[in-house]
């Protein structure tokens, strides 16, 4: 039985660590940013996109039903799953990226499968050491991960590695916070994982998690893969490699904050007992983010190209004006990435599929026309414009889907 951890104590440690995680890549985004061109950043841009795509369903989210799994050995039965999924799905990434890069001519996409591997068992192994209470290597995680795979691209750009010092030092900065989240040992040990077992039970009594959740993941990660082809095939290499910078360090405050309000959040409603206790932790926390978006918003609106001009670049002026335009839908999306972990919480995943499916459209139709009528700071500004009716229609939706007594455990 996985302890109990205070949410405001669990979301402090996080935090603490995301806020050290981020340091470094952002101290360090300056120099990367002179030491790669744009042309080389959309290259790795492409294929670390296609890898997160992949790697987000890379266990086909079962991963996220050990919250929910109070028995250490059905938890450990569930991570064997979580397992061999994750080798069938790597193996497909070895044929794509070779596919891929015979067909496109892109070298770097050879190393797509070792990425799509980090980065999944990533993302399993901290939702292991979250049900096991084990915040503080969360923490330390994600200071590896970020910090040490920005470490990891200086140290291979001053090599002149190109794309593949991108690639391979954010794989490798992946595989060690992989690593440090592999605590406590399953029940019976990690050799154990890989004996002969029945899981098709669990499979099935977890079969939301695949079936709804899955492609949910998949599209949203999608969006993201489909944003940098579409400007890569539009306005070639440099413009993807723009979009992609400027959206990492726009990003980078929902990475901190809100992935650490979102693995704290996430073992409290599933162990919440009272429908008003569930709503209330729900409401604090969009109050909260929103106390945060609003003037973040602001701030990147009004020094957006001055910012990216200063610390980055003349080079990567266009980056700061595609943050101003960008600058509404950052804030919300601020706001409702943690927010995501309640739909599962509070078995809304059907819900959350199909409203996810059309924020998708939104997203990608708002990009096409933008760039259609503006270029790149156009697609910005309909990005904003086209996704910002469906951040609040979620916002609203979430609260008036507050589970029932009887669903809840």
């Amino acid at each position: 039985m996985p302890p109990v951890t205070s949410f405001s104590r669990a979301t402090l440690t996080l935090l603490v660590g995301s806020a050290l995680a981020q340091a470094l890549p952002l101290l360090l985004g300056p120099w990367i940013a002179r030491l790669y061109t744009p042309a080389e950043y959309g290259q790795f841009s492409l294929v670390w996109t296609v890898a997160g795509n992949l790697a987000v369903v890379g266990c086909a989210r079962y991963e996220f039903a050990l919250a929910l799994q109070t028995d250490d050995r059905r938890a450990a039965a569930l991570l064997a799953l979580c397992l061999r999924v994750l080798l069938a799905v790597t193996a497909v990434a070895v044929l794509a990226g070779a596919v891929w890069r015979v067909w496109a001519g892109l070298s770097v996409a050879a190393a797509l499968p070792l990425a799509v591997l980090a980065l999944a068992a990533s993302q399993a192994l901290a939702q292991w050491a979250a049900r096991a209470g084990r915040f503080a290597a969360l923490a330390w995680a994600r200071v590896v991960q970020w910090g040490g795979g920005a470490l990891a691209q200086v140290g291979f750009g001053l090599m002149q590695a190109g794309p593949w010092g991108l690639v391979g030092g954010a794989a490798l900065a992946a595989g060690g916070a992989a690593l440090l989240q592999a605590r406590p040992a399953p029940a019976g040990g990690w050799r154990g994982l890989l004996a002969p077992q029945p899981l098709r039970e669990l499979a099935h009594q977890h079969r939301d998690f695949p079936l709804l959740n899955t492609p949910h993941a998949f599209a949203g990660a999608l969006q993201d893969t489909l944003a940098i082809a579409l400007l890569a095939a539009w306005l070639g290499e440099p413009a993807a490699g723009v979009w992609a910078l400027a959206l990492r360090y726009l990003k980078a405050p929902a990475s901190l904050v809100g992935g650490a309000l979102s693995q704290a959040l996430y073992p409290q409603l599933a162990r919440a007992t009272q429908p008003g206790e569930a709503l209330a932790l729900v409401r604090r926390t969009l109050a909260l983010l929103t106390l945060i978006a609003v003037p973040l918003g602001i701030g990147i609106a009004l020094a957006g190209p001055w910012l990216f001009e200063t610390f980055f670049g003349v080079q990567w002026r266009a980056a700061g004006l595609l943050a101003q335009a960008l600058s509404p839908y950052i804030a919300l999306h601020f706001v409702a990435a943690p927010l995501s972990v309640v739909t599962m919480a509070w078995g809304l995943q059907a819900w959350s599929l199909k409203l996810a499916l059309v924020g998708q459209l939104l997203f990608v139709g708002g990009l096409a026309a933008g760039l259609w009528l503006g270029g790149l700071v156009g697609a910005g500004w309909g990005v904003s414009a086209a996704t910002a009716c469906y951040f609040g229609y979620f916002f609203g939706g979430l609260l008036r889907r507050a589970p029932s007594r009887e669903s809840l455990p």
